[in-house]
């Protein structure tokens, strides 16, 4: 039997803090991160001339190596040629090394504390290795985040008091100093980070907030567009449904096959009448409830066949394999992609004849739709371009693939494969065939 035991809020609270420093600090310590260039699109950088806008990206650089120059300056006025070396040339390759390795340029400064206290002789901070270990600070907090600017001030003061203590001297308070400035600069550069990063959380928001605003705008014409399409299709239908119903009548002793037409026209009218308040009526309303008719499926094919064929098209067809119930979607996305690829044989082959082919296999469902060349006075009707492209999306949906091209003869074919799993009642059939 083991115990849990659950750590102190004190113990969880340093157990951040410690996280925080490896992550900040420690952990590759020494990357490769460039300085990146300014963005030259404020306020101050738009005021200049082109030729110096496009120079001015390399601002923080020229700042930080001139900072590293007054840094050598300083201490090889302060020590000569004598100790120029630590004094004025590692401390300003601390401040150039923040430009492409900034937190292991702040370890190097801190290692320069001792070394500078032993050669310099005037404490663990020299003039040189002041304003070079400020500037090291200042650089690495604005490449980082204000939690690391934290650490590195806490860092700088408990060392190199240690340093202090451990060499028995007495220095005019510059440990101390160096705590006074570099806490002003560090507070300096946090509220600038933090700033900077408020304003790319509110610019951030603000482009979110446009977005949505946009695709709302979007989804409400939309909206109002279905709902005119509504009204006008389902107002224009209504009438062809009522003449087509009247017709009849008003001709003295008609046909039966012009009986028949008039028959065939009111049943397609009411039927896209339905299927149109079924899809676009639910913007009409929140409170709006779609019909609860049942969706087709490829068993109401031959309806479908039936009433292209009295429209003009005779359609032959042919299933292969074992029919089996399908799921809903995949029955639903067959039934449509046949209809529309017979849609636009009327519409763009008049005349011609269509097959339809269904194949039934272990994987899925294939569907092969193929018209003739157009024959006949009837000119073939121009489309809107869409019916191929619903086709192909109800396709995709169901991660199956399609091909829509013409044939040899001058027809069109459409072909289609929509994956669909085995059930677990089929899978030992499967396995033992």
């Amino acid at each position: 039997m083991t115990e849990t035991k659950t750590r102190s809020p004190e113990l969880r609270v340093a157990a951040g803090a410690i996280g925080g420093l490896r992550q900040d600090l420690i952990h590759d310590a020494f990357a490769y991160r460039p300085l990146p260039p300014m963005r030259t699109d404020g306020v101050l950088t738009r005021m200049l001339p082109e030729r110096l806008r496009a120079r001015a990206e390399w601002t923080p650089h020229a700042v930080v190596l001139a900072a590293a120059l007054f840094a050598f300056l300083v201490g090889f006025g302060s020590t000569g040629n004598a100790g120029v070396l630590v004094s004025g040339l590692l401390p300003a390759l601390c401040v150039g090394m923040t430009l492409i390795r900034p937190v292991g340029a702040f370890w190097m400064s801190m290692g320069l504390i001792p070394v500078s206290m032993v050669v310099g002789g005037d404490g663990p901070w020299g003039p040189s290795a002041f304003f070079a270990h400020v500037v090291v600070l200042i650089v690495v907090a604005a490449r980082t985040r204000p939690r690391a600017a934290v650490w590195m001030w806490g860092l700088t003061v408990v060392f190199g008091t240690l340093v202090e203590k451990a060499a028995g001297w007495e220095f005019a308070g510059s440990t101390a100093a160096m705590a006074v400035v570099s806490a002003f600069a560090l507070l300096l550069v946090s509220l600038v980070q933090i700033r900077r990063e408020a304003e790319r959380e509110v610019t951030v928001q603000r482009t979110v907030t446009a977005v949505e605003r946009d695709r709302r705008t979007l989804l409400e014409e939309r909206t109002t567009i279905a709902r005119e399409l509504h009204d006008v299709v389902a107002h224009h239908m209504s009438v062809v449904a009522i003449q087509a119903e009247a017709a009849p009548y008003r001709v003295e002793n008609p046909p039966p096959e012009l009986e028949q037409a008039f028959v065939t026209i009111r049943e397609n009218a009411v039927a896209a009448l339905t299927e149109l308040r079924r899809v676009l009526g639910v913007v009409r309303a929140e409170d709006y409830e779609a019909p609860d008719a049942p969706q087709p499926t490829l068993a109401e094919l031959d309806g479908l066949l039936a009433n292209v064929g009295e429209a003009g098209l005779p359609t032959e067809k042919t299933v292969t394999g074992a029919v089996r119930p399908l799921p809903q979607g995949v029955e639903l996305s067959a039934y449509r992609i046949i209809q529309e690829a017979l849609s636009n044989s009327l519409r763009h082959a008049p005349g011609a004849t269509a097959k339809v082919e269904i194949g039934y296999v272990l994987g899925g469902l294939g569907l092969r739709v193929v018209n003739g060349p157009p024959t006949g006075p009837v000119k073939p009707s121009p489309g809107a371009g869409h019916g191929i492209t619903g086709m192909r999306e109800r396709v995709a949906m169901l991660n199956g693939e399609m091909t829509a091209e013409t044939t040899p003869e001058g027809g069109y074919e459409v072909t289609a494969f929509i994956p669909v799993q085995a059930a677990p009642a089929d899978a030992p059939a499967a396995e033992q065939s």
